[in-house]
C-alpha cells in the first residue's frame, strides 16, 4: 500500500528510490550500504537485505565523528567523516565490498562525500 506523501519533491525521491532498490538488494557477503539524508545529518547503514538485519551503521551524530572537528566542520566533510567510520565498522565486521544505495538522492555533495570516505576507508563498491 503507498503511502500518502504531500511534499512533490519527497514524493519523487522516493519513487526513485523505489525504482533503485528494484535493481539492487544486500547480501552477507555484499550488503547495501543505504544513504539518509536530513538537513542538519546524515546517516548510513550497511544492510542485509535476505535476512533483514543491519550488519553496521554510522552517522553525523555518533560521538566518534563528532570528536573528530565538532560543528565547526562543514556537512561534507562531516559526511566524509560518516563514511570513514562506517568503513572502520563494516571491515570489524569482515566486509570489505558493498553495494550504493543512494536512497534516491543526487550523486553529489554530501551523498558523495560519504562514498568517498567509505571509499578511503577501504570498502570496495
Amino acid at each position: 500500500m503507498e503511502r500518502k506523501v504531500k511534499d512533490a519533491n519527497l514524493r519523487r525521491r522516493l519513487r526513485r528510490a523505489k525504482g533503485i532498490r528494484k535493481t539492487i538488494s544486500g547480501t552477507a557477503e555484499r550488503p547495501r550500504l543505504s544513504v539518509f539524508r536530513s538537513s542538519k545529518h546524515i546517516y548510513a547503514q550497511l544492510i542485509d537485505d535476505v535476512t533483514g538485519t543491519t550488519v553496521a551503521s554510522a552517522s553525523s551524530q555518533a560521538k566518534a565523528v563528532r570528536e573528530g572537528g565538532g560543528d565547526e566542520d562543514k556537512k561534507v566533510d562531516t559526511a566524509e567523516k560518516v563514511g570513514q567510520a562506517l568503513a572502520e565498522a563494516a571491515k570489524a565486521k569482515g566486509v570489505e565490498s558493498v553495494v550504493f544505495d543512494r536512497n534516491g538522492w543526487p550523486f553529489h555533495g554530501r551523498v558523495a562525500a560519504l562514498a568517498k570516505g567509505a571509499r578511503e576507508g577501504g570498502l570496495k563498491f
